[in-house]
């Protein structure tokens, strides 16, 4: 007899996710110290052009404004079907995360020198959300030493390989 209920799915692995950004200069330019889930507070067009694959994260940041914390240049292409009822490109979204996160991530912020950065948006069980990250600003000695570290460990793999 066959069980009820939902299929699991793929084995092993995340299971309904699809990304369709990723901020890969913010992992060169910052070091990302925590990292949360946040929900997107999007309109019908909006969520119609992330399907499509229309988005660039590379100049997002978030900041808090009161007691909640807004997503800022965020670029989600228009829809082109939308019409009249089209978006604007880049303007603030609402994130949607539990009060107790906000806060300690806006005090963080103000006290401590951090940014948040989105790092990747993508669909996880139908919904839009975003990956953000708690972020300090790499100095230009810290890249340099990021690079000097993959150098090595490539040489370190090649090495490895011939024998």
């Amino acid at each position: 007899m066959a069980s009820g209920g939902k299929s699991k799915g793929p084995a092993g692995g995340e299971q309904g996710i699809k990304v369709v950004a990723e901020n890969r200069r913010a992992r060169f330019d910052y070091t990302v110290d925590e990292k949360v889930e946040a929900g997107l507070e999007l309109t019908g067009s909006e969520v119609k052009s992330l399907r499509q694959g229309e988005a660039n994260l590379s100049d997002a940041y978030a900041l808090p404004k009161g007691s909640e914390l807004f997503l800022l240049n965020a670029h989600i292409g228009s829809y082109k079907s939308a019409s009249v009822f089209d978006h604007l490109p880049t303007r603030g979204r609402k994130l949607l995360m539990h009060r107790a996160e906000i806060d300690r991530w806006t005090t963080k912020v103000r006290e401590r020198g951090y940014s948040i950065i989105p790092l990747v948006l993508y669909f996880k069980q139908g919904r839009a959300k975003v990956e953000l990250g708690l972020c300090r600003g790499k100095t230009h000695e810290d890249r340099r030493h990021d690079i000097k570290e993959r150098e090595t460990k490539r040489e370190m793999d090649r090495a490895v390989r011939r024998r």
